[in-house]
């Protein structure tokens, strides 16, 4: 079966299932999107590996590498393989260099861990086919405050909090939230950055 490479194109709080996130891939060479509802804790996992923040303490995806690092394990590509019941199912192709092994993961873990050893993810045709949405025209998905709940998302405006601190008082609430591991925090901190760096 050929393999059809994907890209992570978008992260944001799901409008359909309270506490989730959906978690958007991208065909590669298509106009496909296929949408995955993820937890909060994967989806954190994945946003900090791509915004390249550094928690104060490794998370469970980064312990993972840091174990096949220490191995000489390398993971070589993401497979979702299988489409049941709504419900994705991935695996890990691991290689220590002599022997491959395939590991079943839960498909939020396996592109959380596939971030991170900057490895391909791959699908079949019958899923994309089945689970995927074809985009018409241009389309963009950001990855947009991801850490924020329902509650927050209604009551914190772009003139937030931070608005009224300088850049250097933003960096060193940064660095704290990032001490205290709170991610929440630290990623309204950043867009505040970002907001200010755009402009």
């Amino acid at each position: 079966m050929k393999k059809i490479k994907l890209d992570i194109v978008g992260l944001s709080y799901s409008q359909t299932q309270s506490g989730a996130y959906a978690l958007v891939l991208g065909e590669v060479s298509g106009r496909r999107r296929l949408p995955i509802i993820i937890g909060s804790f994967e989806a954190q996992a994945i946003a900090i590996e791509i915004e390249k923040m550094t928690p104060s303490r490794p998370l469970t995806h980064d312990l993972f590498k840091s174990l096949g690092q220490a191995f000489n394990i390398t993971v070589q590509e993401v497979i979702i393989y299988n489409l049941i019941d709504g419900i994705f199912y991935s695996k890990l192709i691991c290689s220590d260099g002599k022997k491959t092994v395939e590991i079943d993961a839960r498909t939020s873990d396996a592109i959380a861990v596939s971030v991170r050893f900057d490895c391909p993810i791959y699908t079949y045709e019958f899923i994309l086919s089945t689970a995927g949405i074809v985009i018409e025209g241009n389309d963009f998905v950001y990855l947009e405050n991801i850490n924020e709940t329902p509650e927050e998302k209604t009551h914190t405006t772009a003139a937030g909090a931070y608005t009224s601190l300088s850049e250097d008082e933003l960096k060193t609430r940064l660095q704290q939230a990032l001490t205290e591991e709170a991610y929440e925090k630290a990623a309204k901190i950043r867009d505040e950055l970002n907001k200010r760096k755009s402009s």
